[in-house]
């Protein structure tokens, strides 16, 4: 396959040319060969999406979705997982020449996608046994429910790194609330999700339910973020533009989730086995091509063990296979365009400059002339003032700092804007759990790192965003919560003398 299909903006059900007629070029990271383009919708496209998703909302009084019974709404989230596993193989390979991940990975990803979607099926199934939830009350006059209800019309901004699966956490969570949606993935990997949207035809997912608008930030992800009729937005991204969401949205007084950036530290204390810890250290960073949020790309590690333990990870490191993702056996591939090919590289050689030592990695591997490679690369002599400690690379750099204390290795752990995830390496249970409790962060991994389930809640705190995605708390997001109160007695409410008795 070496061309991607031609597909629009799907607004209201309906394949549409974007308004002013404009489309990016995809360029396969493996090849930097253009292998087809996708439309780039402006703000006159997002004014139709999101017409188009209020009026799925409020169509037939709500009854058409977001009032329906939740069944109704589980029928269809179970409809397009069943469709994702049909077309697995075809969407794995889409997600490989887009944004270049190991196929291995795309199609790992495929089965989490049609997961979530199930999952959120069986949850949102069982909304509507649980509305009316009576709050008890201290006068026996009164009596007093909760109703849950879809927050409305939602924008959802999602990242290249996990194409289709990060706009599945948003996409089945909010459509099983009985939210419509504007989904606007980024420019940079779009392909999946525009099939996505065919799966949605396929499926017969009433008009307008979900509506997908691809193209650049300032164009169509700003226009959503600022829209009148968008009743929240849920972002997940870089914290830069985190921020610019945050400012559109507080004018409007609108709610926000965002899941940004991170500079997850992983802790290695000098009890583990040594292999395993490598390898978990490796994954922790060097998975989805170094594209993780959450990546762990701070090595916190005690001097004890140090030298053994560096010497290992560079062999495994160098064991890794770097190639065309198509190619079985990759672990490695090309990071997503050449802005991050460059960005990447600028990181590694500022760290050089600043005094640390590039111990392995760190350029383009010798036997690929083409594509966005970087070796895995492993920085030492770091140093905590130091840009390749302090930035998110968002590649597959991995930087060491050693300790000799649990209390150094925690201070060390925590000394970042971020807080989105961390792990914990040791064999001593009372450890770990002493550590998971002092890191400052939204997940912590012990004796692992980056296993993701979505049952579990998955965000951060500090400069890496707020709310949470995922199990309940990802349905919870989408989900508003109305006070009913009645008055049960028959007796007049008697504040003010009734007239007729003066």
């Amino acid at each position: 396959m070496a061309s991607i299909p031609y597909r629009q903006l799907f607004i209201n059900g309906e394949w549409r040319e974007p308004v002013l007629g404009k489309r990016i070029p995809v360029i396969n990271p493996t090849t930097e060969v253009a292998i087809g383009d996708i439309p780039a919708g402006t703000a006159e496209d997002v004014d139709l999406a999101v017409e188009a998703a209020r009026n799925a909302l409020t169509r037939n009084r709500g009854r058409d979705w977001a009032r329906a019974p939740s069944a109704v709404r589980a029928k269809y989230l179970r409809a397009i997982a069943a469709k994702i596993i049909e077309r697995k193989s075809e969407l794995s390979k889409l997600e490989v020449l887009d944004c270049g991940k190991p196929l291995d990975e795309a199609a790992w990803d495929m089965d989490d996608v049609a997961g979530c979607f199930e999952y959120y099926a069986d949850l949102g199934e069982g909304l509507d046994a649980k509305q009316k939830a009576p709050v008890s009350l201290p006068m026996e006059t009164f009596k007093s429910h909760v109703l849950k209800e879809p927050i409305g019309v939602v924008g959802l901004i999602t990242p290249w790194n996990y194409p289709l699966l990060m706009a599945t956490w948003k996409v089945a969570p909010a459509l099983a609330a009985g939210c419509t949606a504007v989904l606007k993935p980024s420019e940079l990997a779009s392909v999946t999700c525009l099939e996505l949207a065919d799966i949605c035809r396929e499926v017969g997912l009433p008009a307008g339910v979900l509506n997908i608008i691809t193209g650049l930030g300032p164009e169509a992800g700003a226009p959503i973020a600022s829209h009148p009729h968008v009743d929240k937005v849920a972002f997940t991204g870089s914290s830069e533009t985190g921020k610019k969401i945050m400012t559109a949205a507080a004018q409007l007084v609108k709610p926000v989730s965002l899941e940004l950036g991170g500079k997850s530290p992983i802790i290695v204390f000098d009890d583990v086995d040594i292999d395993k810890a490598v390898e978990w250290t490796l994954f922790g960073c060097f998975w989805t091509n170094g594209q993780i949020c959450s990546a762990t790309s701070r090595l916190i590690l005690h001097q004890n063990i140090a030298k053994e333990f560096i010497e290992r990870m560079v062999i495994w490191a160098q064991n890794i296979k770097v190639s065309d993702p198509l190619e079985e056996g990759c672990r490695l591939g090309p990071v997503v365009s050449e802005g991050q090919y460059e960005k990447i590289k600028k990181f590694i050689a500022t760290a050089k400059s600043e005094g640390a030592t590039i111990l392995s990695g760190g350029s383009r591997p010798k036997h690929l002339e083409k594509g966005y490679f970087i070796e895995p690369t492993i920085i030492t002599d770091v140093d905590t003032s130091m840009q390749i400690w302090r930035e998110e690379v968002f590649g597959p750099v991995i930087c060491v700092k050693v300790f000799s204390s649990e209390d150094e290795a925690i201070e060390l752990a925590n000394d970042t804007h971020y807080g989105l995830g961390g792990a914990v390496l040791s064999s001593d249970r009372d450890r770990c759990q002493r550590v998971t409790e002092a890191i400052r962060a939204g997940i912590i991994w012990v004796n692992c790192s980056q296993p993701c389930f979505c049952q579990a809640p998955w965000g951060g705190n500090k400069r890496s965003g707020f709310g949470r995605e995922l199990g309940e708390w990802g349905l919870e997001n989408y989900l508003a919560v109305k006070q009913v109160t009645e008055y049960t007695s028959s007796d007049p409410w008697g504040w003010y003398p009734s007239p007729s008795k003066l």
